[in-house]
Formats: structure tokens, sequence, C-alpha cells
């Protein structure tokens, strides 16, 4: 059956094309999912109506793909920390939910499907990583991938109290009043 598809449609085509699909497809997904149009006379003639009118919506979406693509590379680095082996190889691994997770802490929202990796992360070091916004507008971010390790080399100076501040620390498990209860 010929359709003339309606919007992008993974491993078939654009907007606009004209493609040879089966019928059972066009019927029971492309059609009814309003991603095609039976590719009659008339419906040609309709989608050619709507043409003038696709170019000037598609044209004000890649503008607005391009400054969400600036605003993508003006994050800059997304840092995990993750627990790894001697080697640097993550015992788990950073995939695209974490990155999509990270990114919208950072007031980024984009949906995970469109962060692109060829596999998880799973080794220690810096990666590059593509984002796909839109057709051709494509931006790039970096992922940092840390060992957990790190983290203990830090001074634990940093989280104590300091000596003026009148605090008293104690490790004993007791307070004042006798032995904490268990909740």
């Amino acid at each position: 059956m010929k359709v003339i598809l309606t919007d992008f449609v993974p491993n078939l085509g654009d907007y606009g094309d004209e493609v040879v699909v089966a019928d059972g497809y066009a019927r029971n997904y492309l059609v009814p999912n309003n991603l095609a149009l039976e590719a009659t006379p008339a419906n040609n003639r309709t989608f050619e109506n709507n043409l003038k009118q696709r170019a000037r919506k598609i044209t004000k979406i890649t503008s607005e793909a391009e400054a969400k693509k600036g605003q993508l590379e003006s994050i800059g680095d997304l840092i995990f920390t993750r627990k790894s082996g001697d080697e640097g190889k993550l015992f788990g691994s950073v995939t695209n939910g974490d990155i999509e997770a990270a990114l919208s802490a950072k007031g980024f929202v984009i949906d995970r499907r469109k962060i692109v990796l060829s596999g998880p992360i799973k080794s220690i070091g810096q990666h590059d990583v593509t984002v796909k916004i839109f057709k051709e507008v494509v931006g790039t971010i970096k992922v940092v991938v840390n060992d957990d390790k790190v983290d203990e080399l830090v001074p634990e100076a940093i989280d104590a109290p300091s000596e003026d501040s009148g605090e008293v620390t104690t490790t004993d498990d007791t307070s004042k009043d006798g032995p904490a209860e268990a909740q």
C-alpha cells in the first residue's frame, strides 16, 4: 500500500515521503496514529496545500532546536561518580537515563531516547555524548565518570565542625539519658 508520511517515522521515512508499506502496517499502525495518509489523489492535493504551512513550521522548530542546542552545550560537563575496579571498569554503568536525570537536574529537559549512546558507559574517564535534538540539529555534551575512591581522598576536615563553633561530636551511641532507642 502506498502512503504519504505525515511525520518522521524511524527506519521508514520523513514528512512528505511517499513509501510503500504492508497493508496491515498502514491500516493498523500508521494511519490510526496519524503518521501517514493513504496515497489517494485527494490526499495528495490536501498534502500539497499543507506543505507550505509545514515548511514554515519546520523552520520555526529548527530555530528553536538550534537555541536548545546552544543551551545544552552551555551546561558544561556532567559528572558522575561510580564504583569501579582497579582497571577503571565500572561495576555498573552510566546510561542515557542517568544522563537524562542529570540534565533535568540542571534545568534541561529532553527525552532519554534522544540521547545517543552506542552502549552504556562502563569505564572511568571523559566521554562525548551526542544528543539528537531535531532532525539535523545535534548537540554534544561531555560526560565525566569518576571513581568513588576519589571522594575518599578528600580530607575529612571539610565535613568536621570547626573548633570555634562550639559543637561537640561524639562517637558514643549513648546520650545523657541513656542508650539510644531503636526505632
